[in-house]
């Protein structure tokens, strides 16, 4: 990397083609700008500007360098003003991944917006987290096997899973009984090496049964995109009873068989331990409580 004070000098200079007027804007000294752009034409070994008596002129190199410099410090400048944006006392960041966004966290939010229409709600989707102990955000929502240590963790919902299809795959298989009868069927297989939610495998172990293999599987790397995979009628998918709640109660999505795993994993809110929370991060987190199936305001 070029010394990064030196491209910001070059850049001023060179848009207002005057080291006086560059010194005037960054609050420094005319020689203090000469300086960095000496020590950046060292260091690129090669002349920016055509310096006369009145006057500098960019270089050839320089004209084309000034473009792509300018450039970049454009997209810095607004990288970094959006993310000051989201500092504001009114506004409110939640991390979590792309399934509790897209099939939980979501559909509710239009609600609390509704009701908070002064707060701006900013939900920031991953599943690359790897440390959910180092969070950039005002809250989390993420599924824990193991509860991080050093935040606040307040479990949401206990981790309850069960085989989901559409009602017209399932009239496709209507002698569907026991967990070992879907072998029958077309399982939707979550691939993600990122990811450590329970899969078919384990899922059949932890119930006690023995080694089952599907008629076929399709793989996909999104829990979202299974899921619709379902909907669609494309097979069977594992499914977590909170995020798929609303699908059940409307019928888009059946359970064939009954079985289901209980494990001690949590759905859990993750909080920095800071101490003193803004109104606003106080009222979505209430709010956030008043979601769950039990009604935990008081929490």
């Amino acid at each position: 990397m070029p010394p990064l004070n030196s491209l910001v000098a070059f850049e001023a200079a060179a848009r207002h083609l005057s080291f006086t007027l560059a010194a005037e804007e960054l609050n420094v000294t005319q020689g203090a700008i000469s300086r960095q752009v000496r020590l950046l034409e060292e260091y690129l070994g090669k002349a920016l500007f055509e310096r006369t008596t009145r006057r500098i002129e960019l270089s050839p190199t320089g004209a084309q360098y000034f473009e792509s410099v300018h450039e970049a410090l454009i997209q810095l400048a607004r990288a970094t003003g959006t993310i000051r944006h989201w500092k504001g006392a009114q506004q409110v960041t939640v991390l979590t991944s792309t399934a509790l966004a897209s099939l939980w966290l979501l559909p509710k939010v239009a609600e609390f917006q509704r009701q908070n229409e002064e707060i701006e709600l900013r939900i920031v989707a991953s599943d690359n987290v790897t440390d959910l102990s180092r969070l950039d955000g005002d809250l989390a929502v993420f599924y824990c096997r193991t509860p991080p240590k050093g935040v606040q963790v307040t479990p949401l919902f206990p981790e309850e899973i069960f085989p989901v299809c559409s009602p017209d795959y399932l009239a496709k298989h209507p002698d569907l009984q026991t967990p070992e009868q879907l072998a029958s069927c077309t399982w939707l297989w979550l691939d993600d090496p990122q990811s450590d939610w329970i899969g078919w495998p384990e899922w059949f172990r932890q119930l006690g049964c023995g080694p089952v293999q599907p008629r076929r599987r399709i793989n996909i790397n999104s829990y979202s995109m299974l899921i619709q995979s379902a909907l669609s009628g494309q097979g069977v998918a594992l499914a977590w009873s909170n995020l798929v709640g609303n699908h059940l109660e409307t019928g888009t999505l059946v359970r064939p068989v009954d079985a289901v795993l209980k494990t001690d994993a949590q759905f859990c809110l993750i909080e920095p331990d800071r101490g003193v929370w803004r109104q606003s991060v106080k009222r979505f987190r209430a709010w956030l409580l008043e979601q769950l199936p039990d009604a935990r305001a008081d929490a």
